[in-house]
């Protein structure tokens, strides 16, 4: 996260991100319309939203005390967001959900994973989602099938470009930790991020299709992180807000806390 980036021109982010090298970068300025205007940088592009970089911004941006209440707002590329406060948590708003089914091509979804068509659980299907970014929400049958999944970077890059994805969010809801409805691994080598250890952008989309294919429930807890070379495990926590049966929105959160201070030299 860099404060006061109103100093700094669309260029200069990038570069900084880019010698940050970490998945994004959020970048923090004023706004008008919103409590604070966030922007997001990977280390090759820009992105609309960070599902992870928001919430520790405005974790860390109340920890300090330049926010009060228990509510804020931000400023992205694409609309503003709200954000609420819950204990040590803090959740940011996501729209409703559109789906889509990639089926002349999920075939080379599955090679880009190295899965086969058994791997996929019955009734279920590798499925575009958008609440924000739009992501591959794709379905394993077990822990063991996710952990051992070896992605082709260059493959799943390919079909990103070719249906505008962020990346790739694999999971499965067979986990034996009472407290986790889903246990999920991220891909986004497009955007230069191989693999990720949370992704709350990616975790709204997953939470609305387990609700819609059934789950039960719509405070959903999603981990991510676990089967990463270094495991970096993190709780993501969606709530979900329904209407005449159908999702009118959510919200993604978790905790943060301060992990160091780089300085960079541009």
């Amino acid at each position: 996260m860099v404060l006061d980036a109103e100093k700094l021109d669309s260029e200069t982010k990038q570069l900084i991100a880019a010698k940050l090298g970490i998945s994004e970068t959020a970048f923090v300025s004023t706004s008008v319309t919103a409590d604070f205007k966030l922007e997001f940088f990977t280390p090759t592009k820009q992105i609309a939203h960070c599902g992870h970089a928001t919430i520790a911004t405005f974790s860390y941006l109340k920890q300090i005390g330049k926010i009060k209440a228990n509510h804020s707002s931000k400023e992205t590329i694409d609309g503003l967001r709200n954000i609420y406060f819950e204990g040590d948590n803090a959740f940011m708003e996501q729209k409703s959900p559109s789906y889509q089914i990639p089926k002349e091509s999920i075939n080379n979804i599955l090679t880009s994973l190295n899965l086969k068509t058994a791997d996929i659980p019955t009734g279920l299907m590798p499925t575009i989602v958008n609440t924000g970014n739009s992501f591959l929400i794709i379905p394993v049958n077990n822990e063991t099938i996710l952990k051992e999944i070896q992605p082709d970077y260059e493959k799943i890059k390919q079909v990103s470009e070719q249906y505008h994805l962020i990346g790739y969010y694999a999971y499965t809801s067979t986990t034996d930790d009472k407290n986790v409805d889903a246990t999920s691994r991220m891909f986004a080598p497009l955007y230069g991020i191989d693999e990720e250890s949370a992704t709350g952008m990616a975790a709204g989309p997953l939470g609305c299709f387990l609700y819609d294919n059934g789950i039960g429930k719509t405070n959903i807890n999603i981990q991510q992180g676990k089967f990463m070379n270094i495991p970096s495990a993190s709780l993501l926590k969606i709530n979900i807000n329904i209407k005449e049966d159908k999702i009118i929105n959510l919200f993604a959160g978790g905790s943060a806390y301060t992990s160091n201070e780089v300085i960079i030299e541009i």
